[in-house]
C-alpha cells in the first residue's frame, strides 16, 4: 500500500507539466489544423469537375500536395521542417516548436476529411440550391456547411486523437510533453511506473475527446 502510494505522489509531482505542455501542443496544432485544413477540404472537394467549382488543375495540385503530406512519417516530418520551426518559432525543437509540425502533419488529414464528408451529400440537395440561383458561398455555408458538420465534427476528433499520439512521438526528438516525459523517465531512467502511468493518462485524454467528440456529434443530428 505505500510502495502504491509513493507511486501516486511520484507521478503528481512529474506529470502536471508535461500534461500540460501536451494539451497546449495538441490545442494549438488542432486550431491551426482545422482553420487551415477545412477551407482546403471544400476547395479540393467543389473544385472536382462534376461539382459546383470545378477547377481541374487546381484540384490537381491540392489533391497531390495533400498525398505528399499524409505520406510522410511524423517524425521525418519533424526533422524536415526543424528550419520552418525556427523561422516561426526561434527554435527547432520544444513544446511552442513542435506546433510547427503537428499542423503540417494534420492539415492534409482535416483536409482529406472534411473533402470526404462533403462529397458524400446528396447531390439532390445541392442540385435544388443551385437551381434555385444560389451562388457558390451561398451553397457552402447554407448547404453543405451545416449538412456536413457533424461528419465534419467526427473527422476533428479523429484529428485530435492522432495529434496526441503525435505529440508523444514528438517528444522523443525534443517535443516536451508527456512523450518527453515518458522516454526520459520511464524508457531512459527504467521507471516502469512513470511509464504505465503517463500512457494511462494518455489513454484516459484519448477517452475524454472521443467521449466529447461523440457528444456533440450526436447533438447535431437530431
Amino acid at each position: 500500500m505505500n510502495e502504491l502510494y509513493d507511486i501516486l505522489i511520484k507521478l503528481m509531482n512529474l506529470m502536471p507539466q508535461p500534461l500540460l505542455e501536451t494539451l497546449y501542443m495538441v490545442a494549438a496544432s488542432t486550431v491551426f489544423s482545422v482553420l487551415l485544413g477545412v477551407p482546403l477540404g471544400f476547395i479540393t472537394a467543389i473544385s472536382e469537375e462534376n461539382h459546383i467549382w470545378p477547377h481541374k488543375n487546381l484540384n490537381r495540385v491540392l489533391n497531390l500536395l495533400i498525398n505528399i503530406a499524409r505520406s510522410l512519417p511524423f517524425i521525418i516530418l519533424m526533422i524536415a521542417v526543424f528550419p520552418l520551426s525556427k523561422f516561426l518559432i526561434g527554435r527547432r525543437i520544444g513544446t511552442t516548436a513542435a506546433i510547427v509540425p503537428l499542423t503540417i502533419a494534420a492539415i492534409p488529414f482535416v483536409a482529406r476529411l472534411v473533402g470526404g464528408s462533403v462529397k458524400e451529400l446528396t447531390w439532390g440537395i445541392i442540385e435544388a440550391a443551385l437551381s434555385m440561383g444560389a451562388s457558390t458561398m451561398q451553397i457552402i455555408y447554407k448547404v453543405i456547411l451545416p449538412e456536413a458538420l457533424p461528419s465534419i465534427v467526427s473527422g476533428i476528433t479523429l484529428t485530435v486523437i492522432n495529434l496526441i499520439s503525435y505529440s508523444a512521438m514528438a517528444g522523443a526528438i525534443g517535443g516536451g510533453g508527456l512523450g518527453d516525459l515518458a522516454i526520459r523517465f520511464g524508457y531512459q531512467g527504467f521507471q516502469e511506473d512513470v511509464l504505465i502511468g503517463t500512457v494511462l493518462v494518455l489513454l484516459a485524454i484519448v477517452q475524454l475527446v472521443q467521449f466529447l467528440g461523440d457528444k456533440i456529434y450526436k447533438s447535431l443530428i437530431r
